[in-house]
């Protein structure tokens, strides 16, 4: 089985950038092993220097005595020129040696070349004693530096039956033995016990820093828990306030910081859910008085409506005045019904009491039947309305009575202000949304203009003659319309290009819409890129 680096780097990502207790538990331990590391590397490093300077020194003074000794007995011996006597002398001189050493270093006593005399004595070296032992150079410096100069090299020691390598050093002097001339006595001693101390204070260092690093770690976890914990719990205080449950509260424990921030959260939410409260009750009188208000009007407005209906059959009748009068009230009449209704309607939304009439609809059609309603007052101001429809995936669930009234406030709006020009209906589609563009080519509205068009009772231009509409919350409801089928509602507009309204809702209710099929604002034509040219 493969494993998922990438899904679990991005696990490790995820809560690394959503848990502040990880980030600070990590950078401390993080800082923490850093230090740890650089103290425990200067101290083991300043160890190292000590043991192996003061052992050195100890190995040169140590080399250096044990010459002086070799010396001496081949000077007392130097009455005889018996050759047995010279290798006597040179027995008791390697016996002098290992009787005057605090260790048991290997011992070459060796003829140095070159430096006249008779091979009188013969070379004696300790059985593991090998030349690779003693480099050149320091053979050079003990030829070079007298009888009483001590050199020294660092060498490694291989154990022939483990193989193990050891640190070393071999000491190197001259011996000057009368009738025999010149010899090199070369001290070769074993560091590993050297070693092996080091070898103890670095894992010691070793095993103490990780100590010290978790116990640092496990200390910023309780200090982190003992502040963070607070901190998440007023987090998820105030998602549940926010999601609008205005009774919850921080537990106020103590008289430290933490209490003093959960009663000051306490008392700010008491405030919140009061203001809050008397908002809500403000909001429901004023849905009350505006739903009841609604209704106390259809009754007598419907008896004015049948007064008014009578008056307007029987116009003609009437001097030119009353007539006039006859048609204005008539007029008014209708636009107060109108008004009413939008109010009614907004009312339920403010109230939260729409329920929709869900059913597939060929939405191609629904815009067909609604371009065909807008039709007489289209062709009164010589305005052509196009319906550009490329195909694809046009049915969807909604409630084919409020998406008909959408689109029945765009296309009123675009007759309204596109100065007679061409108005293009697009509709389009995919596997998961459906689009409907109105693009009108009128005057269309400023940056200003545009962000309050769905505003309540806003109008772009309140002095324009309208033919359609006209109680400023037909953009309003059309927006509600949308977003309760989970749709979007989206403006473009430009000074002297026209203005643009997309609805895009999703084709199966309950899904998310992601994007759009169409543009905002959707490509032109051919034919109108040709006409404008």
């Amino acid at each position: 089985m493969r494993f998922d680096w990438r899904g679990w780097l991005e696990r490790l990502v995820r809560v690394w950038r959503r848990s502040l207790r990880v980030r600070a538990v990590a950078v401390t331990l993080l800082l923490s092993t850093v230090a740890s590391l650089a103290i425990g590397v200067y101290i083991a490093v300043s160890v190292r220097g000590n043991l192996f300077d003061q052992r050195r020194e100890q190995i040169v003074a140590e080399a250096g005595r044990a010459t002086t000794a070799a010396q001496s007995v081949f000077t007392q011996s130097s009455a005889s020129d018996d050759p047995t006597d010279i290798d006597d002398a040179g027995d008791r001189a390697i016996d002098v040696i290992v009787q005057g050493v605090s260790t048991h270093p290997l011992i070459a006593l060796q003829r140095a070349p070159g430096l006249g005399g008779i091979p009188a004595l013969e070379d004696r070296q300790s059985p593991a004693f090998s030349d690779g032992m003693v480099s050149d150079a320091l053979r050079a410096a003990v030829r070079t530096g007298g009888l009483d100069k001590v050199s020294w090299q660092s060498i490694g020691l291989v154990d022939p039956k483990t193989g193990a390598t050891s640190p070393g050093v071999t000491t190197g002097s001259l011996v000057d033995i009368p009738g025999a001339g010149r010899y090199e006595l070369f001290l070769v001693y074993d560091l590993g016990d050297v070693q092996n101390t080091l070898n103890f204070v670095q894992g010691t260092l070793a095993l103490g820093g990780m100590a010290l690093v978790i116990l640092i770690g496990a200390v910023a976890y309780i200090i982190v828990r003992l502040i963070v914990g607070p901190v998440r719990e007023a987090a998820d205080t105030s998602e549940k306030l926010a999601a609008g449950q205005l009774e919850e509260r921080l537990p106020e424990r103590g008289d430290d910081e933490l209490a003093t921030l959960a009663r000051s959260f306490n008392r700010m939410a008491d405030s919140l859910q009061h203001q809050i409260s008397q908002l809500a009750d403000l909001s429901r009188l004023q849905q009350r008085f505006v739903s009841d208000v609604s209704h106390e009007l259809r009754t007598p407005l419907t008896t004015i409506r049948l007064a008014g209906d009578v008056l307007y059959d029987h116009r003609e009748e009437f001097p030119p005045a009353t007539k006039r009068t006859a048609e204005l009230l008539h007029a008014q009449t209708q636009r107060f019904e109108v008004l009413l209704g939008d109010l009614l309607e907004m009312s339920r939304y403010d109230a939260g009491a729409v329920q929709l009439d869900i059913e597939p609809t060929n939405l191609v059609r629904l815009v067909e039947d609604a371009v065909e309603s807008v039709q007489p007052v289209a062709q009164e101001r010589g305005t052509a309305v196009r319906v550009i429809a490329p195909g694809g995936y046009f049915e969807a669930e909604v409630d084919a009575r409020r998406i008909r009234r959408i689109l029945q406030n765009l296309l009123g709006n675009a007759i309204d202000h596109g100065e007679g020009r061409p108005i293009d209906v697009h509709v389009d589609s995919d596997a998961d949304a459906v689009a409907i563009a109105v693009r009108d080519h009128g005057i269309g509205m400023s940056a200003t203009e545009t962000q309050r068009v769905f505003d309540r009772f806003w109008r772009a231009d309140p002095s324009r003659q309208r033919t359609m509409g006209g109680t400023g919350l037909g953009l309003a409801i059309a927006q509600e319309d949308a977003t309760v089928h989970g749709g979007l509602l989206e403006v473009w507009s430009a000074p002297e290009q026209g203005s643009c309204f997309r609805l895009t809702l999703p084709r199966r209710r309950g899904d998310v819409v992601h994007g759009s099929p169409i543009e905002l604002p959707p490509a032109e034509p051919a034919d109108t890129i040709e006409a404008a040219s």
